[in-house]
């Protein structure tokens, strides 16, 4: 696996990775605001993507700065590559390429009463990465429950 910054030709993976996801987010693969949002990262240097020897995308990742607070904005790994260390391998790369220490770095996931809490194992993913829960956010897309999470760098 390589993790590389994301170029224009890789926003038909990440429209790929969004229809994934898209039972606990809303439908994003189809918006033109998300598609938008990808090629502004692109374009700024601040998305990266996972790929396997074989090219195919494993995963992907918009990062954002207003410092000293980072953002993890979107994060996604491939159904059938979760569990195998690919979004540890995104945040890390994204942490050494974006966060220049002291700060801080969020991310927005799923409130404690969402489905998608467990199932996803978005919550627990980011806890082992060392972030904390915070405030509760506004709403997802779809009506779900949003948490603040914070690790400091």
């Amino acid at each position: 696996m390589i993790v590389r910054l994301a170029r224009e030709d890789d926003l038909a993976g990440f429209l790929e990775l969004a229809g994934q996801v898209e039972h606990w987010f809303g439908a994003s693969a189809d918006d033109a605001g998300f598609r938008a949002a990808v090629l502004r990262h692109v374009r700024h240097g601040t998305a990266l993507v996972a790929r396997s020897a074989g090219a195919e995308e494993l995963g992907g990742i918009l990062f954002g700065s207003n410092p000293p607070t980072y953002r993890v904005h979107w994060l996604v790994v491939a159904e059938q590559a979760r569990g195998h260390g690919i979004g540890r391998a995104l945040t890390t790369d994204a942490i050494r390429r974006y966060v220049p220490t002291p700060g801080t770095l969020e991310v927005v996931t799923f409130g404690p009463d969402h489905p998608g809490a467990v199932a996803s194992g978005a919550r627990a993913f980011y806890e082992n990465l060392g972030f904390h829960p915070a405030e509760e956010a506004d709403p997802g897309p779809e009506g779900g429950s949003r948490q603040f999470y914070r690790r400091r760098v």
